[in-house]
């Protein structure tokens, strides 16, 4: 899921389609990149494939799966309208998202922006709005980079990156 929507909290649930509901605890969180990782303790959990965000080619058809407004789950469509975006919402350091105009609306944040072949290529994170509604411009975190925090947080409890300072 997203960093920005498990921050701050004293509790998670994870609810499911079939109406199960879980507790969840908060494996560790990457605020630069909006991931967080969840680890919930039960029996027969759904999954996708985690599939290669480069695969997917601009104007491909996507999925956004979420829960939008606190309605329920649901599925849109739309295609992958570009790659390689910064919102200019963090600094910029760790942004390359998917864009998408599958509508994305807040509560969507953490679902899965899936390819029409059901493969997890991206982590829906913010949309583009002045109203605070979708207006058909939404960002999503590459599975690639997810795959890789992710990695990093179970491994080492947090993300490890090399830094190199330079002064003129």
């Amino acid at each position: 899921t997203n960093a920005h929507v498990v921050d701050g909290a004293d509790r998670v649930r994870v609810e499911l389609t079939d109406g199960r509901e879980f507790d969840a605890k908060v494996v560790g969180v990457d605020k630069p990149t909006d991931l967080a990782v969840l680890d919930v303790e039960a029996d027969n959990l759904p999954t996708l494939p985690l599939g290669d965000s480069e695969r997917p080619r601009v104007g491909d058809v996507v999925l956004a799966v979420g829960n939008p407004l606190g309605v329920g789950q649901t599925v849109t469509m739309g295609i992958l309208s570009a790659k390689g975006r910064a919102t200019g919402v963090g600094d910029g350091s760790y942004e390359d998202f998917l864009q998408t105009d599958a509508p994305i609306n807040p509560g969507n944040s953490g679902g899965a922006l899936v390819t029409a072949q059901g493969e997890l290529i991206g982590i829906n994170s913010q949309i583009l709005t002045p109203s605070g509604g979708n207006i058909g411009i939404g960002f999503a975190i590459p599975a690639t980079m997810a795959r890789h925090v992710v990695n990093e947080i179970v491994e080492h409890g947090e993300v490890r990156r090399g830094k190199i300072g330079v002064t003129i």
